[in-house]
């Protein structure tokens, strides 16, 4: 299957007073977090009472649209300068033209080491020492069948999977002919205001040693259906949880078997730290909107200690659960001020150096559930499917990883999971882990 550019631009804020605004500041999350690009599809068939009757109309409508919205999220037209600010926003967001010589149903049931073809970029999660790179990435794709797909590459840099959910939704607004104006844009800004950046950041302070080292990664996708859940929510009960939620209890049981697929193919029972990503812009006080841009997310730590051979669901989900509520007001404002950079620097540090040392296994779980949900409806309908290219061959760097998102089935859960190859073909042959997950194609 061919995938061929037939073009390539850059598109502006169509705002002529972009050189009135002012370089918008990192926060000190920001600045700590490395800059990668994290890809996600939307696939599209075609509607036969869509209002567009080219490829070539769908795409002018998309790029109108698209600088429309970049008036109010211009930050995402801009490059960061120096680990500081953003600015420079007459550059743009890249914008390609792709066509597809297969139909969109055929190339989504092969979709094994396909999807990084419709993407601009192929170092994907990988660390990119260059900080002017594009902060987004547009990738349209048309089909013979006269399918599309939209595909995304967004640099962690300054977007969150609450900032990209935000700027998909204005921008699927304005597309639609409808209001996607934000309500307050003054609070665009607010994270560097809460977590205040400083001059320079020690090249330690980084995040870069935990997310991102060399080896051979492989990525899957799991899907568990709503009984399936059902079943993990009630084994992950224990007097010290007695109602652990969806997510809680399905985290535990990737953790579990993460946990279990490690010690099995090396022989060694280390203790296992699972990073839990929390938006916080519900916890500040005030509270944030959404579309405040930037890395409002902390990372509790949480550590199973125990070297025994059987590894408890309810212990671990008891565990997850905690190290998500330990994010409180009071948590937050540890990290707030002058002494956040010494407090957060101090705890990656210690973080990093156990692992690097292998004195434990590190996991990264983020959950966009009802945050970045794949439903955005640029005027011929909500997509068909919603998926994310995962660790291949070109990118190898990224860290044991687990990302939940929702799927078209009814109160199902999606899991893409990056482990090293030899855990990933432990997990599937695992008999106990597949009683509940199947994987998805």
């Amino acid at each position: 299957m061919e995938v061929r550019i037939t073009s390539r631009e850059m598109v502006k804020p169509s705002s002529p007073d972009l050189h009135l605004l002012k370089p918008f500041k990192l926060s000190l999350l920001d600045q700590l977090s490395p800059p990668n690009y994290v890809p996600f599809i939307f696939f599209y068939t075609k509607h036969s009472d869509s209002q567009f009757e080219s490829f070539a109309q769908v795409s002018d409508h998309l790029k109108k649209s698209l600088s429309k919205t970049l008036n109010q999220f211009y930050p995402l037209s801009g490059r960061t300068k120096n680990n500081l600010c953003v600015s420079s926003y007459e550059e743009g967001v890249q914008y390609v033209e792709a066509r597809v010589n297969a139909c969109l149903s055929d190339y989504i049931e092969k979709t094994e080491g396909l999807f990084q073809t419709l993407l601009l970029y192929s170092k994907l999660f990988c660390y990119i020492p260059n900080s002017t790179i594009p902060q987004l990435a547009i990738q349209l794709s048309i089909f013979d069948c006269g399918g599309i797909a939209l595909a995304f590459c967004c640099c962690h840099k300054i977007l969150d999977a609450s900032t990209v959910s935000a700027f998909l939704k204005s921008w699927a607004a304005f597309s639609r002919g409808s209001n996607g104006e934000i309500p307050n844009p003054d609070l665009l800004e607010a994270p560097s205001r809460f977590f205040p950046p400083i001059e320079s950041t020690p090249p330690n302070t980084s995040m870069k040693g935990l997310f991102f080292n060399e080896g051979r990664r492989e990525t899957r996708s799991f899907v568990f259906d709503a009984n399936a859940i059902a079943t993990l929510m009630f084994k992950a009960k224990s007097k010290r949880l007695e109602l652990p939620s969806r997510v809680v209890a399905l985290s535990a049981f990737l953790w579990k078997h993460a946990i279990r697929a490690s010690r099995s193919t090396s022989g060694i029972l280390k203790p296992a730290i699972l990073s839990q990503s929390v938006n916080i812009r519900q916890k500040m006080k005030p509270q944030l909107p959404d579309y405040s841009i930037g890395n409002l997310f902390l990372l509790p730590i949480t550590t199973y200690n125990s070297v025994e051979k059987d590894v408890e669901l309810h212990d671990l989900a008891y565990l997850v659960r905690e190290g998500v509520e330990s994010v409180t007001g009071d948590f937050l404002e540890l990290f707030q001020g002058e002494e956040g950079f010494k407090v957060m620097s101090n705890q990656l540090s210690q973080i990093a150096e156990i692992v690097s040392k292998g004195n434990a296994q590190f996991y990264i779980l983020s959950s966009w559930l009802n945050t970045l949900e794949g439903k955005e409806d640029f005027g011929w309908g909500k997509p068909t499917l919603f998926s994310i290219p995962g660790v291949d061959s070109h990118n190898r760097e990224f860290s044991n990883c687990i990302i939940l998102k929702g799927t078209g089935q009814h109160k199902a859960i999606e899991a893409w999971v990056t482990l090293s190859d030899k855990e990933m073909a432990f997990l599937e042959q695992d008999p106990e882990f597949l009683a509940f997950a199947s994987r998805n194609p």
